[in-house]
Parts: C-alpha cells; structure tokens; sequence
C-alpha cells in the first residue's frame, strides 16, 4: 500500500464525506490528490553516530542556513510565500503548492492548478514579467545575463539590474551569520575555511574565492552546497541561478568505488568521438569523485523532481583551475530506484533483459552523467563566446542530452580498457533505456524531461531498441545502441560547439516530442501507481542527533 502522504487522504475523506465546513468540489479535490500522490513520501536520514560532536552539533545550522536559501528561492520561483498561502484557501492546493514552490504544476508544463493564475512565467520571477525578449536584447547593460542579478522595473518602467547581494540583502545576511556559527563547530580546517568565505560570498556576490575553497575539501566528512546553483529555473534565456542548498554526509566507502575513475577523466575528454578542435578543452587535474546521501534539500533542488547527483563549481574559471567535484546523492538515488526505476522496468522492459535493470548500473549512469558535465564543450570554437550564452534558452536542454550521452559513450569506453565487464555495459544500457521512460514522465516543459525525448527519438531512427507488441515491451539492441550513441555523442557535441542556436531549435522541435505510442506506454506507467518523484520528509526532527 503506499505511504504517500496518508494523512492527506485522511484529512480529504475527513472533508468529503462529513458535514463539517464548507464543501469542496471533489473533482477538484480529487484531482489535486491524484498529483500529490505522484510524489512518494521519503525519509532523509542516515547513519549520524560515527560523527563528532562537534560535526553533529554543526548540522542543525547548516539546516537552518539551507532553509534561507528555501525562502530566497519562494522569492525567485514566485514571489511571496506567504501572501500565496493565505489566498490559497484549499489545503490540498497549498501542499501541492509547496512541493512546486508556487501555483504551478512542474509536471504539469508549468501550468497554473489554483484559480487566479495562468501559467508560469518562463522567467520566474528573475525579469518582469511584461519584458519581452527584445527589449531585453536592446537593453545596454553588461549585468543584464549575470547569473546573480534579477531584472526589475524602475521607477521610469525602465529595466534595472538588482544584484542578488542587494534583492535578498536581509536573508543572505542571515545565513552567512549561521555558516560562520557553523565554521566555529567544524574540526576540518578546510570546511571551516569554506563556510567562512562563502559567507562573504553570499553578501558580495562574488563566488570564486568560496569555490576554490569548496574544492580544496577533500577528507571532510559533512559537505555543504549553497548558493546559486543551478539555470533550470530560468526557461527565458538561463541565465539566472537560482538558489539551492544540499546538507551531505559523505560515504567513504562508495566513494573509494569511484575514486580509481578520477586520473582517467583527462583521457575520457581526449577519447571523445568529435575533431581536435571540440575536444581542446581540458578538464582540470584536481577533479574529484564522491559519494554523500543527503539530509536536507532547501530551494531550488527541493521543488517538484529532485536531483539525484550534481557536478560542481559552475565557474568555468576554477573547473579549467581546480577542476569540478562529481557528487552521488546515493539514499536519494536508492529511492527513486527502488520505488521507480525498478517497477518502470518491470513493467516496461522485455522478460529476456528484465535483470538488466540494476542499481549498480542506475549509480554508475548517474556518477557519469556528473563526470560528462564536466566533459565535452563549454566555449564555442568561432568565436560566439561560450555554449551557454550562444544557445541561450537551449543550453539546458543541450546540455542534459549532452551528458546523458556522453556518459552512456564513457561506460563504453571503459568496458573497450576492461574496465567493466560487457554484460555491465549491456546493463547501462538496459538501465538508461528504463531511463529514459522515468525522465519522460517529467513532461516536456523541463530540461530532462525533453532532453529524454531527444534520446528516445535518436535511438527510435538508429533501432537501437524495438518495441515488442505483443507484450507491449521493450528489447535493446546491443550493438546499434552502442553505434547510436557515439553518433549521438558527436551530433550534440558538434552542435554546441558551433553555437549552432538554429539547429539546437531544431532538434526540438523535431525530436522533443512524445509519439502516440510512447505516450501510451507513459500512460500506462502512470495508470499503474508507480510514483512519478519523491517528495522529502526531512529536518532535524528526522535524525538522530
């Protein structure tokens, strides 16, 4: 029986069925219960009694200082969380407003679910919303795609731009205060020198001494990310990062399994199937490999999907300096698995490849697509300056589908060295296929929701897999998948390299699409009670301390 959120079907029978209060609509009501239930209900904790004292008594603060980057983003998602909650009358509405982070559904296209709204905003709320995209391209301001100002009104209705420092002044002033409370309790000098420099970061604006020092952290046992993380909250030009906040306890031994795989990331950006000149960027010596589960989520990577791994600092500068840190969020990831992943794969995958479906190969695909993140092309090869700003509001989508193939292309090169087995590569497969349903229900107004469409497509035309209709199943080829891969590998890593805006259009339109038939089998996905995401049960009141 599922535990999703039980209390939410007590309290709705409780209001259906009794004569007390006012009565709701219960279409409306159902409805919004039918997309609670999507997300499963889990549990962030683990194992805290190895830590010292002192690193247990860091970790409410750091839960503490997460929830202000949560505000921050209520502020950049949708505006005021408060006033939101008090117009919104229904409960079951107000929970799922909480999950989305606004009045929007993010697997529902972004679209409104409470009356008074219409769809989200492309842009959040980074820019006014009445701004079109050429009053943007007009407008002469060099801080106007900085990745930390919001775009504002001013009193002329002329565009300004609020650097985050200043728009969130009083609650980045409130968290610095508790990562510097934190540094006083951390043992490891460098996590102690990390939380001190990013608080001044967080009230400057300026990240680059704080991600060096992030990265200098190796033997620390807590990991905190925070801050402006992630573009995906931006549709309009992903430009904006919006605010997020991971609380991690590092898993020594998992991380050890990945650690023979940090000397040979140089050598898998040289391996890429692309000329020279897509591939002269390198990859900086210092990258590393680990492995956390997570204790709290607070901002951006809280709302609607969660994230399952991330790779780290964005700024191209320190990655070419001290390289990227690849991080697996393992107890979330045992989650999706166990309560997704594997019932998708069962249900949808041919009897002959069922135990293909692995988690070694779900943890595996996840560590890689962080590795290629940090792989491939960030800098166009003619001049139009980097990938990201010349894709503009592709880059996301780009990027995802870039990843996911690249990693798929890294297992191979790995089983070519000996370094996995071939039946392990055959489970990469399997597993990313399963994937790729998992991702697709996400729908197509998010990155990897549509990046999973581009790849579904591609391996469809390369018959990298055949649909079984008898039993409504799926059967990987082996050997054209492994082809369809290094073609897709070079295909996106040409396209950004060549800033090619057009032919990342494109490649949506054509490709990032749902068929009829793919559509059916989502459908039967979703008819069948399997959850789409988790949603966190989480904070201090979950763990031992």
């Amino acid at each position: 029986m599922k535990k999703t959120l039980m209390a939410f079907k007590v309290l709705l029978a409780m209001l259906l069925f009794t004569g007390c209060g006012p009565a709701p609509d219960r279409e409306y009501q159902e409805m919004l219960l039918e997309r609670i239930n999507q997300y499963e209900e889990v549990t962030l904790t683990t194992d805290l009694s190895w830590l010292s004292e002192s690193e247990r008594r860091m970790i409410p603060i750091l839960i503490e200082a997460a929830g202000v980057m949560d505000d921050i983003f209520w502020l950049q998602s949708y505006g005021d969380k408060d006033e939101l909650m008090e117009f919104i009358t229904d409960e079951y509405a107000r929970e799922y407003a909480r999950i989305n982070y606004g009045p929007w559904g993010r697997l529902e296209g972004h679209t409104a679910f409470y009356q008074g709204f219409e769809d989200k905003p492309l842009g959040a709320n980074f820019y006014p919303h009445d701004m079109d995209r050429q009053e943007f391209d007009d407008w002469d301001n060099p801080d106007k795609d900085s990745p930390h100002t919001i775009i504002r009104r001013g009193p002329d209705g002329t565009l300004i731009a609020v650097p985050y420092a200043e728009a969130y002044a009083d609650l980045n002033r409130e968290a610095a205060e508790l990562l510097r409370e934190a540094a006083t309790f951390a043992e490891y000098e460098p996590l102690a020198e990390f939380l001190k420099k990013r608080a001044e970061a967080l009230v400057s604006d300026n990240y680059h001494e704080s991600d060096r020092a992030w990265m200098q952290m190796r033997d620390n046992n807590i990991d905190f990310v925070v801050g402006p993380v992630n573009t995906g909250e931006d549709r309009k030009f992903g430009y904006k990062e919006a605010h997020s906040a991971y609380v991690l306890i590092k898993d020594h031994e998992w991380s050890e399994h990945l650690k023979r795989f940090e000397a040979m990331i140089p050598e898998m950006q040289a391996g890429l199937p692309v000329p020279d000149e897509y591939k002269q960027e390198a990859p900086g010596d210092d990258s590393n490999l680990f492995v956390y589960d997570a204790l709290f989520y607070g901002g951006h990577c809280n709302a609607g999907p969660k994230m399952i791994a991330l790779n780290l600092p964005n700024d191209p500068v320190v990655q070419r300096e001290a390289g990227t840190r690849s991080m697996q969020i393992r107890n979330v990831m045992e989650a999706k698995f166990d309560e997704i992943l594997l019932p998708i794969g069962e249900m949808i995958i041919h009897d002959d490849l069922k135990e293909y479906v692995t988690f070694d190969a779900f943890f595996h695909l996840t560590a890689f697509y962080e590795i290629a993140e940090a792989l491939g092309i960030s800098q166009t090869i003619n001049g139009q300056g980097s990938v990201r700003s010349a894709l503009r509001e592709y880059y996301g989508i780009m990027d995802a589908n870039s990843s996911d193939m690249i990693a798929l292309y890294l297992l191979s090169m790995l089983h070519e060295k000996g370094e996995i087995s071939e039946k392990e590569l055959h489970q990469a497969y399997v597993t990313s296929f399963a994937s790729i349903l998992r991702s697709s229900r996400f729908g197509t107004a998010g990155a990897h929701g549509v990046a999973a469409m581009i790849r579904f497509n591609h391996f469809e035309r390369a018959q990298a897999f055949t649909r079984c209709e008898d039993t409504n199943t799926y059967m990987v080829d082996f050997e054209k998948m492994q082809q369809a891969v290094e073609e897709g590998v070079a295909r996106i890593i040409k396209l950004m390299g060549d800033g090619d805006y057009d032919a990342a259009r494109e490649m949506i339109a054509r490709d990032g699409e749902m068929s009829e038939t793919l559509q059916r089998d989502i459908d039967r996905i979703n008819e069948s009670d399997i959850p789409v995401d988790v949603v966190f049960r989480q904070g201090v009141d979950y763990l031992d301390l």
